[in-house]
């Protein structure tokens, strides 16, 4: 049974990242793609700026939380030398979403878990301190990755380190330890870590966004209550 499948099995039986729940009635839906025209007057550069656009928005909708970016294609990532290759295609295809929230909001672990490894991200525009969970479900491993989180997160935490379904194991980070960016949480559903520690990446090239499709499917099924 592919992951998603057995994800919508669950039928919604997981421990809410957020509380309250993110819903249709509290949840602003953000665009960041090169069709939003709002973005053509912003040095992305400028955190206090970006964060000033994107909490007025969420103010104005008169919304708790923003939410989006699976897959979007992405003008943000001008803002940092991390997402470009030289003349090389910039990478700008989001993998998972986020959740854009004020700064020390805890998240909540959605299923049995172990700490399968974190660190610290540092890089302008990075994930900043990062966590990643391993879930065992009907035989099946995945992994869940938490970016962006305050510093503090990472204290006393150590991989292999169980974590149970609603337990508060993280907070949201502000700029500028959390790879400075305005306060959310990058939350994305990984099959296969490809050997990788602490780190995933986040955003893909254009080129590679099947094979990431594939390797991180939408964590929608994490929010029923946006569906």
């Amino acid at each position: 049974m592919e992951l998603l499948e057995m994800l919508n099995s669950l039928n919604g039986a997981f421990h809410p990242l957020f509380e309250p729940v993110l819903s249709l009635e509290n949840t602003y839906m953000l665009d960041f793609s090169a069709k939003n025209p709002d973005l053509d007057k912003f040095d992305f550069q400028n955190t206090l700026q970006l964060d000033q656009y994107i909490f007025e928005q969420v103010k104005l909708s008169g919304k708790q939380y923003g939410y989006g970016g699976y897959l979007e294609d992405r003008e943000v990532y001008r803002r940092s030398p991390l997402f470009t290759q030289g003349n090389k295609p910039a990478r700008s295809i989001h993998l998972g979403v986020d959740i854009w929230t004020t700064a020390g909001k805890e998240v909540f672990s959605p299923l049995d878990a172990r700490i399968h490894s974190l660190q610290n991200n540092v890089s302008f525009g990075d994930y900043g301190p990062t966590i990643i969970l391993e879930h065992e479900l009907d035989g099946s491993t995945f992994y869940t990755l938490y970016g962006h989180l305050s510093l503090e997160s990472l204290t006393g935490l150590h991989p292999g380190d169980r974590v149970g379904p609603g337990t508060p194991f993280c907070q949201v980070g502000n700029f500028p330890v959390n790879g400075d960016w305005p306060p959310h949480l990058h939350f994305q559903v990984i099959t296969d870590m490809m050997g990788k520690w602490g780190d995933f990446p986040g955003v893909c090239l254009a080129s590679e966004k099947e094979k990431f499709r594939e390797i991180c499917p939408d964590p929608v099924v994490f929010f029923r209550g946006l569906k």
